[in-house]
C-alpha cells in the first residue's frame, strides 16, 4: 500500500520532551494521505500545543475527558471505534503504569481501555526509568494484553544521560504502522473461520454429555484475527463469553449444529478448529426426563469429525487448516498422528492435565506442529497472548 488514503489513525501524545517528535510523525502520515485525530494529555500540552498539532494533522485535537464540545461531537467509545489503529507516542512510564492497571482517569486512557483496535506504544523515558523492574513488569503486562511496543532505542537523552530509553524515530514509527496497515488492508479480503467452546450432546431434555472447554482460547484467536483486519466468523458452542461486534458470532449447541454452521460458512481462506467437539453423541435421545428409578442403557455413536471433513474437502478446503489437540498423555505423538490423519496444515497441541493451563484457565502452553515436520513451542502465558503469537504466524504465512 503506497499511500494511506482513507486510513484513520488516532494519535495519543503523552508528556515528555519527545512529544515534539510527534509533529514529524504526524507529518509523515499526512503526507501519505492518512486521516489523523489526536488526543493530548494534560502534561503533553507543556511540550506541544493543540494549534501546532491541528495545523499539521488537519484533524480534531481532543484534550479533556468531560469537554461538552468533545462529547457532543464524538464520545470516547465512538472515537476508539473510529480509528483503524491507535498510536501512543511518546508513552511515559506513568502512562504505562496506568494502562497496566486498567486505569481510565482521563480521555487518553479511557479511549485506550475502550478500544478494540491494535494499539502501538512508543516509550520514551530516562534510561534508569526504562531499566527499572516496575517498568519492565508493566510492559510485560501490556504485551499480554495485546499491545505492540515500538522501541525504545539507545542514544543521547535530553537529561544529558546516554542509554536505552530514547523514543524511536518518527520514520521507524511510521514504517511500523505503515507495514501493519498494509497487511491489515490485505487481510480484509481474507475470510477466517474459528470454532470454539464445547458441544452438548443431550441424553434427555435436561442431561447432556459435554467437556470442560471454556472457549477462551478460540475467542481470543477470533479477536486477534479481527484486530488484524481478517473477515472473521466465530462458531461457538455454549460459553459465557462476549465477543466484539465486528466478529460474526454464530452460537450452536451440538456437534451436528456446529458441523452444519461450518458447512454454511465455507468457503473460507483460514479455518481454525479450537472447539472441543464431543466425539460421541447419544444414539437416541430420551423424549422425557429420565427418572432415578429407571434402569437405562445409553448407546453412543460417533459424531462427524468436522476437522477431518473440512481438511479433506476437495472443492472448498481452506488454504490454511489448523486443528487443536487437547491431550493428557503422549502429547507429541498424538499431535503428530492427528496432523497426519486429519490432513491439517498445523496442529496446536496442549497438555490439559497441567494446572493453570488449558481448559477453563486464562493461561495456556502450546506446541505448534507444522506439516513440514517442524514444531514450535509457545511458553506458558495468557491465552490472549498465545492468540497474538498464533495470529502473528498466520499473518506471516498468508502474506
Amino acid at each position: 500500500m503506497s499511500n494511506l488514503t482513507n486510513k484513520k489513525i488516532l494519535f495519543i501524545i503523552c508528556g515528555g520532551i519527545s512529544a515534539y517528535k510527534s509533529l514529524e510523525t504526524i507529518r509523515l502520515f499526512k503526507k501519505k494521505g492518512a486521516q489523523i485525530k489526536t488526543i493530548l494529555t494534560k502534561s503533553a500540552k507543556e511540550f506541544v500545543t493543540p494549534l501546532s498539532i491541528a495545523s499539521l494533522s488537519q484533524g480534531k485535537v481532543y484534550e479533556d475527558l468531560f469537554s461538552v464540545e468533545n462529547e457532543t461531537e464524538m464520545d470516547h467509545i465512538a472515537l476508539s471505534r473510529w480509528a483503524d489503529v491507535i498510536i501512543v507516542a511518546p508513552i511515559t512510564a506513568n502512562t504505562i503504569t496506568k494502562l497496566s492497571q486498567g486505569s481510565s482517569e482521563d480521555l487518553a486512557s479511557t479511549v485506550i481501555l475502550a478500544s478494540n483496535k491494535q494499539i502501538f506504544l512508543a516509550p520514551a523515558m530516562n534510561v534508569r526509568m526504562w531499566e527499572h523492574n516496575s517498568t519492565k513488569n508493566n510492559l510485560q503486562t501490556l504485551k499480554k494484553f495485546g499491545y505492540k511496543i515500538i522501541g525504545p532505542v539507545v542514544g543521547d537523552m535530553a537529561c544529558g544521560e546516554y542509554g536505552e530509553g530514547k523514543m524511536s524515530s518518527p520514520l521507524d514509527i511510521f514504517d511500523t504502522i505503515h507495514n501493519f496497515l498494509s497487511k491489515h488492508e490485505k487481510n480484509k479480503k481474507v475470510k477466517a473461520l474459528v470454532t470454539a467452546g464445547p458441544t452438548n450432546e443431550y441424553i434427555d431434555p435436561v442431561r447432556f454429555i459435554t467437556n470442560k472447554s471454556s472457549g477462551k482460547q478460540g475467542y481470543e484467536i477470533a479477536k486477534s484475527l479481527s484486530k488484524r483486519g481478517f473477515d472473521t466468523t466465530l462458531i461457538s458452542g455454549p460459553t459465557n463469553l462476549d465477543i466484539d461486534d465486528n466478529i460474526n458470532l454464530i452460537k450452536v449447541e451440538t456437534a451436528e449444529e456446529m458441523f452444519k454452521a461450518t458447512q454454511k460458512n465455507l468457503p473460507s481462506d483460514i479455518a481454525i478448529f479450537s472447539a472441543a467437539v464431543s466425539d460421541f453423541k447419544v444414539t437416541e435421545k430420551k423424549k422425557d426426563k429420565i427418572k432415578k428409578k429407571e434402569n437405562i442403557t445409553i448407546n453412543l455413536e460417533k459424531n462427524i469429525d468436522i476437522l477431518a471433513y473440512v481438511s479433506n474437502h476437495n472443492s472448498m478446503r481452506p488454504k490454511l487448516v489448523i486443528g487443536f489437540a487437547a491431550e493428557t498423555i503422549d502429547l507429541e505423538k498424538n499431535a503428530i498422528s492427528k496432523l497426519t490423519s486429519k490432513n491439517c496444515d498445523w496442529i496446536i497441541a496442549n497438555d490439559i492435565s497441567k494446572r493453570n493451563s488449558g481448559f477453563e484457565s486464562d493461561y495456556n502452553e502450546v506446541t505448534i506442529h507444522y506439516n513440514n515436520n517442524k514444531k514450535e513451542k509457545l511458553s506458558h502465558k495468557k491465552k490472549s497472548e498465545i492468540s497474538e503469537e498464533i495470529v502473528d504466524r498466520i499473518v506471516n504465512q498468508m502474506n
